[in-house]
């Protein structure tokens, strides 16, 4: 930020942000190119506003810690910075073109890369024919609680072991979104691109997709998450209550609308001009705009910029970033990774569904990863409600 803007957000004078900046209370740095301006680290701007809020009106700050304000649980799984993603301090755009999903899940759940060893690829037990017609998100919850009950490891919730029992997790869900056709050896990734038949290039690029949605800190599923698991329920019990939390339109099920959006756009003879009457409608223009990333999500862009090196001839990425610029001249906002997932959808020619399914399956590695860091603590999560119904009536 400029000393303007730091100053205005802090509702100090410029002396007040160079007295902050001398004791250490905000960092700053010369502008390039600018040898007598410098600019400040909008984190710490953001703290120490907060900060200052708290002690002038206690009540809006804890209101405002539950939506979008200050964070409530100490994380180190994952970091949200202005332009990119870090995964335990790896950008997560890197390791997902260069490493494997049980490298990832290692990462997130142990610490390491290769600290998740285990003894054979898990099979996807629990398959029911009942549950064919079912959506993916009620078919995997329906699977999970089957396996919970009879898995004997459930409730072993040391580290090692709930790392274990979420591999196994992650093997079922994958067999879930492919219907059973999971071949044992198969990663996530393998078992759709064979399931959902992408070829190789679509396999890496599901890859991708799933390691980039493994997790985004304390967003509302992976809170969900924490909380069943700070109550000492199982694994399969997290997973279930993040996937109920991640269907709702305003979490993952957003890019269920992303892609009605784009399949009516389509039809359309302008897309600029089908925006343009979104907008006049009242309607949202969906997948754009991301409250955390001032600077677009690093998420989609790294995707979008896969789907086009894989597949440059494509008229679906043509498509795809065609509406990136229109939007960005109706909207003036970037695409998030629920566009992303929904234009990858079309280009690898997935079932409906399929971007809440990749969201889902990718975002279990977080959960997991979530409910063992809780599992440590030895703490419930419970928060108090300051009451503003009516008051008692004295006898």
């Amino acid at each position: 930020m400029s000393a303007a803007e730091a100053s205005r957000a802090l509702g100090v004078s410029r002396a007040t942000l160079y007295a902050y900046v001398s004791r250490g209370y905000v960092r700053s740095e010369s502008r390039p190119g600018a040898a007598r301006e410098r600019r400040y680290a909008r984190a710490d701007v953001e703290r120490l506003r907060r900060r200052t809020e708290a002690r002038r009106d206690p009540d809006t700050a804890a209101a405002r810690a539950l939506d979008w304000g200050m964070p409530i649980l100490e994380s180190s799984i994952t970091l949200i910075a202005e332009r990119t993603l870090y995964y335990r301090g790896h950008d997560a755009v890197q390791l997902a073109r260069t490493r494997s999903i049980r490298d990832v899940a290692s990462l997130i759940w142990t610490g390491g890369f290769d600290a998740l060893r285990p003894v054979s690829s898990p099979g996807s037990r629990g398959g029911r024919g009942d549950d064919q017609g079912l959506p993916f998100v009620a078919r995997a919850q329906t699977r999970l609680a089957v396996v919970s009950a009879a898995d004997p490891r459930a409730f072993d919730l040391r580290p090692g072991a709930a790392a274990l029992t979420g591999w196994r997790i992650l093997a079922l869900l994958a067999g879930a979104a492919a219907r059973g056709r999971r071949t044992s050896g198969d990663s996530a990734d393998q078992t759709l691109g064979r399931a959902w038949r992408t070829g190789t290039r679509g396999v890496d690029v599901l890859r991708a997709a799933l390691i980039l949605c493994a997790d985004h800190e304390l967003n509302v599923s992976a809170f969900t998450a924490r909380c069943v698991a700070s109550s000492g329920s199982n694994p399969y019990a997290v997973v279930i209550a993040g996937l109920a939390s991640l269907e709702g339109t305003r979490h993952g099920g957003a890019s269920i609308r992303v892609e009605s959006m784009l399949n009516a756009i389509r039809r359309a003879p302008s897309i600029r001009t089908a925006l343009r009457e979104r907008q006049r409608r009242g309607e949202a223009i969906d997948g754009f705009g991301h409250p955390l990333y001032r600077d677009g999500d690093p998420r989609a862009t790294a995707l979008l910029a896969l789907l086009r090196e894989r597949y440059p001839g494509s008229p679906d990425v043509a498509f795809a970033l065609d509406v990136v610029q229109a939007a960005a001249a109706v909207t003036r906002e970037k695409p998030t990774i629920d566009f992303a997932l929904a234009a990858l959808a079309r280009v690898l020619r997935l079932p409906a569904g399929a971007p809440l399914t990749l969201f889902a399956v990718g975002r279990t590695i977080g959960w997991i990863g979530h409910a063992i860091e809780q599992y440590q603590t030895g703490q419930i999560i419970r928060p108090r409600a300051k009451y503003v119904g009516v008051a008692p009536v004295s006898v």
